[in-house]
């Protein structure tokens, strides 16, 4: 069984800055997350990734903010959504 790509989007903005967020639904919960997506949502710049929000083996839900990690309570795609836009709103001010 495999992932089934479910959302993808690219924003390359003027200022060199981009948004790049990708949703999949997996077949069984990505360890030790315990729902069925795995989810990659990035924005910096080449190199530098200065928000994320993500799902990995072994480290479950988190978020990137400015060089920090921290664990990330997910709740849904429309909180995880807000979330991020929101800590990209913060550091572009208010786009």
């Amino acid at each position: 069984m495999k992932a089934d790509l479910i959302f993808h989007q690219r924003i390359d903005y003027d200022d060199g800055a981009i948004v790049e967020m990708a949703i999949w639904r997996v077949p069984a919960p990505v360890p030790p997350s315990g729902h069925d997506l795995k989810y990659s949502l990035f924005y910096g710049r080449s190199g530098v990734r200065e928000v994320g929000y993500d799902n990995e083996r072994g480290k479950g839900d988190h978020r990137h903010f400015r060089g920090l990690e921290a664990p990330y309570s997910f709740s849904g795609v429309e909180r995880l959504m807000v979330d991020f836009w929101s800590d990209v709103r913060a550091l572009r001010g208010g786009i």
